[in-house]
């Protein structure tokens, strides 16, 4: 491995490509720099209205062949979601969730929670991660050799995988919460600015779960 600074190395050669599709190009050339645990960090729930924002991180096993159908969690069905999470969860070398709820968002913003909970993910696996591939943002508050990607999740196989445990695991979270809390449709619209939701919040008013520095909580 070259004794120079590896995040230099890496951020000159893993560039973007628009062209390029779902795969573990990013992940391989990590590998050919020395990186052993490259892990793929994305998050879900930063634009909702109620709920915690939640950050998945996976080192996947690149001996293993990748889920049929992986791809960025949005362009999934909740049924795909699922069979894919629990793919990832039996093969991957190590996964972790991280996440911010709602208090704290409203104290600290939903930038600096999300990359909290991104930091967080990465803290709870139980392998170290050498190297981090993210959806987009930069982790300035963690001392890992880094790159962030725009829309990595619909390029970099261990973004996606990120994205899907995480969106999974926030989704079962909002369905559990709509017991608590039946008269928003949690389990509908997972937090999100939904006409349904927006309605039920000038009816109800805001409850614990919802973040009260978004537009259209507090009336």
């Amino acid at each position: 491995m070259n004794s120079a600074n590896p995040d230099k190395i890496i951020r000159k050669s893993l560039t973007a490509n628009s062209d390029l599709t779902i795969g573990l190009d990013f992940e391989r050339q990590a590998n050919a720099e020395g990186f052993k645990f490259v892990t793929g960090v994305d998050e879900v729930g930063r634009g909702c209205l109620a709920g915690a924002v939640v950050a998945g991180a996976v080192i996947l096993d690149l001996s293993k062949p990748l889920p049929e159908f992986l791809n960025d969690s949005k362009k999934l069905s909740a049924k795909k979601r699922e069979i894919i999470a629990e793919e990832i969860k039996t093969n991957a070398l190590a996964y972790a969730i991280g996440q911010i709820e709602a208090e704290e968002i409203d104290r600290i913003n939903i930038l600096e929670a999300t990359r909290k909970a991104m930091i967080l993910a990465v803290q709870n696996l139980k392998l170290k991660a050498d190297f981090l591939l993210i959806d987009a943002l930069q982790l300035k508050n963690i001392d890992l050799p880094q790159k962030g990607i725009i829309k990595g999740d619909s390029v970099s196989a261990s973004i996606a995988a990120a994205s899907i445990i995480a969106k999974v695991y926030r989704d079962n979270l909002m369905k559990d919460f709509a017991e608590i809390y039946p008269e928003y449709g949690f389990e509908k619209h997972a937090g999100y600015g939904t006409k349904v939701h927006f309605e039920a919040i000038k009816q109800f008013g805001a409850c614990p779960l919802h973040r009260k520095s978004f537009r259209g909580v507090i009336q």
